[in-house]
């Protein structure tokens, strides 16, 4: 009881900051509307077509795209734990996507931006165990690049949505 009585004027004092929640008014809301306008242009490879599922699922288009997405993937795979043999023993997975918001009514930049992330990777004797666990990660990495994107994307909606 002593502890609620603690975090009751730290609850107060945050009411009034004037934090709203970024989805505000749910799937009927200003943000998660503008999102459900998004197209996602077609995006080249296995990493793409990760990517492109990820953030279809995340956007929830509506059919009726008044923006487009315009992604470019730079996905590596790079050795780093080698052993006196000179095996590779690590790997790291690194995906970058440089993305524009597009305007599709006059073609301008709404957004250009980037978002990556990256993932460790052990390197075992069973050359299937390593690839299954490249693929693993890409799939990660695609969702969590996703995430930042749409997050972005998000933030930008709640921006414009706001009166002024």
């Amino acid at each position: 009881m002593s502890r609620l009585l603690l975090l009751a004027p730290l609850a107060l004092m945050t009411a009034g900051c004037g934090l709203q929640p970024l989805y505000g008014g749910g799937p009927g809301g200003s943000v998660a509307q503008t999102l459900a306008d998004i197209e996602v242009a077609p995006i080249q490879g296995k990493a793409g077509w990760l990517m492109d599922n990820a953030l279809r699922d995340r956007l929830a288009a509506s059919g009726t795209a008044r923006y487009r997405l315009d992604v470019k993937l730079d996905d590596r795979i790079q050795g780093f734990g080698v052993r006196r043999d000179d095996a590779v023993t690590r790997e790291r997975r690194t995906l970058r996507a440089r993305y524009q918001l597009v305007n599709l009514a006059d073609g301008s930049v709404l957004i250009d931006a980037t978002a990556g992330s990256d993932a460790g990777i052990d390197v075992v004797q069973s050359e299937y165990a390593t690839i299954a666990a490249e693929n693993t990660a890409l799939e990660r990495l695609s969702g969590i690049v996703a995430d930042q994107i749409v997050a972005r994307l998000a933030v930008y909606a709640r921006g414009r949505s706001k009166p002024r």
